[in-house]
Formats: structure tokens, sequence, C-alpha cells
């Protein structure tokens, strides 16, 4: 029995093992990946912002551009009465004036009234939107079921919903390093594909064009471009520069990593014996080369994304990345330009705590792309 036993065991690890060897390199990448917690997490949480993204006017309480109350502090989700007991039914309770005044801003203090609740619930109506701008509706992921407006993260000085602006916010912000990125990635690479492939003079020549971009100071740079546009050029045309300035800066340091991985890959011999037989260059560059630069292109460009959103959220606290109507986390960020207001009104951070997670998120799936591409 113990010999029977023995090689069935034997054949079931010869027959995964079997199985694993013809998996194809897009399986084995998954597969590692999912052994990995903080990539997994990682790519939930880009998952995540994305559809938020997508869907903002859905997940966001209320109308972004609706004012009220100004700096009206967060509204809290509780589960009791007004004499204290529990009960199963989430509600916030409406914002009101008491008789005491702050003895910093001699304001009165805004705190809960506990005689007008507003009880809370999924897909309630709200604000009207369009959705994707075609079909209308009422209906919004989560608030109040009596229609009410719900601050969860506060109102900034025009009254404006933080939350709601912070979920709108990231349309602008991931559509930004997206489009950075992306442009960022095809100009990268192509350069970097023609400059390592060819070398010689070629090489020379794009290396020192790519080595007086990479001198230029960045910073300074980006606030003198970006104040060459008129104040009273329209929001689209602003938008569409900063993009244009960021992947003009951005581009080198990814063709210079792609550079280096094409003049490995063009000593192999399956290179070189593609050489010999006579395969054309557009052949071996396509065929042979950019599907092995590809893995690090990947994984460049997921840590590339984080910091474009972090130069987008400064260059945009700055006033030179995105202008109202538009809203954008760094836009956000200029309402705590003083301490005085972040000492009195700290929910006007929220931004920063979606750059975060933005940023976490996918440092966090570069890292497990990082170890994923090479399974073997």
């Amino acid at each position: 029995m113990v010999a029977v036993h023995s090689s069935t065991s034997q054949e079931q690890v010869i027959n995964v093992a079997e199985q694993r060897a013809n998996e194809t390199y897009t399986a084995l990448v998954w597969r590692r990946l999912r052994r990995s917690f903080t990539g997994m997490v990682g790519l939930a949480l880009v998952v995540l912002l994305i559809l938020i993204a997508i869907f903002a006017d859905f997940f966001a309480p209320a109308d972004p551009r609706e004012t009220g109350a100004s700096f009206t502090p967060p509204q809290s989700i509780s589960f009791k009465e007004k004499d204290g007991t529990f009960s199963i039914w989430p509600r916030v309770y409406a914002m009101a004036e008491t008789e005491e005044l702050d003895p910093v801003t001699f304001q009165p203090i805004v705190g809960p009234n506990y005689d007008n609740p507003h009880y809370l619930g999924f897909f309630v109506k709200g604000a009207p939107y369009n959705l994707f701008g075609l079909f209308p509706t009422e209906r919004h992921f989560f608030g109040s079921v009596d229609g009410q407006t719900v601050h969860f993260l506060g109102t900034d000085k025009f009254g404006r919903d933080v939350l709601s602006r912070a979920i709108h916010g990231s349309r602008i912000s991931l559509a930004i390093a997206l489009s950075v990125v992306f442009i960022v990635t095809v100009i990268g690479t192509s350069v970097g594909l023609i400059s390592g492939y060819f070398g010689g003079a070629v090489d020379a020549w794009v290396q020192r064009f790519v080595d007086i971009v990479l001198a230029f100071p960045q910073l300074p740079l980006y606030l003198a471009l970006t104040s060459l546009i008129p104040v009273t050029a329209p929001t689209n045309v602003f938008l569409t520069f900063v993009v244009v300035v960021m992947s003009a800066l951005g581009w080198a340091q990814m063709s210079r990593e792609v550079r280096g991985k094409t003049m490995a890959l063009a000593r192999i011999d399956y290179v070189r014996a593609a050489m010999a037989i006579g395969a054309t260059d557009r052949r071996i560059i396509f065929q042979h080369i950019l599907p092995n630069v590809m893995s690090h292109v990947i994984v460049a460009v997921t840590l590339h994304i984080p910091s474009v959103v972090l130069l987008e959220s400064f260059l945009g606290f700055l006033g030179f990345a995105v202008k109202p109507p538009l809203i954008s986390w760094g836009l956000m960020l200029q309402d705590t330009a003083t301490y005085s207001v972040i000492g009195s009104y700290p929910w006007i951070l929220a931004p920063v705590g979606f750059v975060l997670v933005t940023v976490f998120a996918f440092n966090a799936l570069g890292d497990g792309l990082r170890d994923a591409v090479d399974p073997y």
C-alpha cells in the first residue's frame, strides 16, 4: 500500500509539473502574481480606483459643485439613537450651530443635531446627473435615503462636499497620469529600441539628445512653460499643454532603460541567428526584442504612474496644473496653503489620503509585477 501511494503521489507531481511546463508566459506571470499579497492588494486598489474614476457621478454622494455652509465638519456614521440605545440602521445627524464659540476663530461651534437624523442606505436617490453623459439618473451608491446631502468628509470654504470633489478629482488626476505615462512609454520605448539596436553613430547622437533632456531642471521648467498659457485660455487647452510638457520631459529615462535592455538582448544567440538568416531589422525588433522588453516596460509603467500623480498634485497645489471648473486632487489642496486653515479645518486634507492610496496601489502592483515577470 505504501508503494502504491508513493507511485500515485509521484505521478501527480509529474502531471502538475507537465501542466506548468505547458503554461503560457502570461499564465506563469499571473500565477506568480497571485502569490504576492502586496501585489494583489495593489491590483485590487488599482481596479477600485479606476472604477471610481469611471463612475464618479455614481459613487459621489453629492454634486461636487453644489455650495452650502462653508467648512462644515464631517458627519460621522452612527448606530445610536438620541437616547444612546443601539440601532442596526446607520444614520448621520444634521449639523447645526451651537451656542458655544470656537476659542480660536470665535465662530459658533457646529455640532450634530440629534433631533434630525438622516438614515443611510445603498443605491439611494440624490443629485441628478447623466451617466456617461447620456443616461439621466439620480441613483448614487451610498447616501441618505431621504435625499438630503450628507458630508462624510465635510465641506470646503465654498461649502462644496469634499468627498464628492475628491471622487470627481480622481478622473482628472488619473487621466493626466495615464495619458502622460502612455505617451512616455510609446516615445521612450521606441527611442530606446532604435538607439540600442542600431548602436554606433545613431546611438551616440540619440543618447546625447537624451542627456540634454535629462539635464533640464524639471520643476523650474514646468513652472516656466505652464505660466506661458494665458489665464483666459480654455481649460482643455491648458490641460493638454500640461500633459504635453510632462510627457516631453519624462520619456528620456524610459528610453535609457529600454536601450540597456535592448543592447543586452541584441547579443543573444537567437537574435544573432535571425540576423544571420537575413531577417529584416523591423522583424527582429518587433518579433524578437520588443516582446522580451515588454515585461520591463510594464513594471516601469506601474512604477512611473505614482510619480506623475505626485507631480500633478504638487503642480496643482501651486496652481500650474489644473484650472477651475475642472477638479483634481492638486487643485483641491490649494485650500491647505495656510497653517491656520489646516489647524481649524483638518478635513480639507482628505485629498492627501486619495493620493497616498493611489501611490501605494501602483507601487504595490509594480513590486508584485517586478517579481512575477520572471516566473522561473
